[in-house]
């Protein structure tokens, strides 16, 4: 899969300016990671090789995939198209069920890297625990061989709960580096991210701004602090995860809206804005199931 000259990926048509400067993280095994990234499911085929390209021109360090996505070799692809350098771009792929095991996640991994087209990849996550088959701790136990042997860089989990995190701990002794987790104002996680920050794990926002829904955006608690700062809602959300200490992952294939989401970093917001966008949180019940759902 590869673009031809006149397509807007290419590297000769890419934004010439100097790209935003994203704060990062220190992972609990030495990893730094940056704090806002690109999301890029479902985007599938050419579209995800402008995509990435495009993000990584607009100074996108963080790329997040994922075996279930099914969009793997565009990904790989579209940091070729980019010229990045593969040293400065923090790269994610998650393993599915099937791979739960020491043994299985060694295959996911090589799997991995040969549509992604690289020898290591940055963090490698169990997509979901999926309790039902009781693998997911033997699943870390690979994860960890893997990092030991240098093939990541730091390993994680994904819409893991308290109980599947604590577990993994009690069992092997093993704290991941990140657990990824569906995230935002409307559903702010607190008993994760109290575990998390318990030992230093970093908390990552997947649909960070709300599912596929305008409706976070269009509440008027965003819009007026929106207005206030003269920046979209968008920003105001993307900032706040900032500030909460999560790391962001919006995806989006519109160079505007690329631009639009890494634009966080010149403002903060108060402390006041900060206890409005809090009471926006409606709890847990539109999330998926992570002890009965999973892939």
């Amino acid at each position: 899969m590869s673009l031809t000259p006149d397509e807007t990926a290419h590297p000769e048509n890419l934004p010439k300016a100097p790209a935003p400067s994203v704060p990062t993280r220190k992972l609990v095994h030495g990893a730094e990671i940056p704090m806002l990234g690109l999301g890029t499911s479902p985007v599938l085929g050419e579209e995800v090789v402008r995509q990435v390209a495009t993000a990584v021109a607009a100074g996108y360090r963080l790329i997040d995939t994922a075996e279930n996505y099914h969009n793997e070799e565009g990904v790989g692809e579209g940091l070729r198209v980019s010229g990045a350098d593969r040293s400065v771009i923090f790269l994610t792929s998650k393993l599915n069920r099937e791979w739960h095991g020491v043994d299985g996640v060694r295959r996911a991994l090589e799997a991995s890297l040969e549509r992604l087209g690289t020898d290591y990849l940055d963090l490698f996550l169990i997509h979901w625990p999926n309790p039902d088959q009781d693998r997911y701790v033997d699943a870390v136990r690979g994860l960890e061989a893997l990092r030991e042997e240098g093939l990541l860089k730091a390993i994680g989990v994904s819409n893991f709960k308290p109980a599947h995190l604590q577990r993994v701990i009690d069992e092997t002794g093993i704290i991941p580096d990140v657990n990824q987790v569906q995230l935002s104002p409307y559903a702010t996680r607190p008993e994760v991210r109290e575990i998390d920050d318990t030992y230093g794990i970093a908390t990552e926002s997947w649909s960070p701004l709300g599912a596929s829904s305008s409706a976070l955006r269009e509440d008027a608690r965003l819009t007026g602090i929106a207005e206030r700062l003269d920046m979209t809602p968008t920003q105001v959300i993307l900032r706040w995860h900032v500030q909460m200490g999560l790391v962001a992952i919006p995806k989006s294939t519109s160079p505007a809206h690329l631009a639009e989401n890494i634009g966080i970093f010149s403002f903060e917001l108060t402390d006041e804005d900060m206890a409005t966008i809090a009471e926006l949180d409606g709890g847990d019940v539109d999330l998926a199931d992570s002890d009965t759902f999973g892939h």
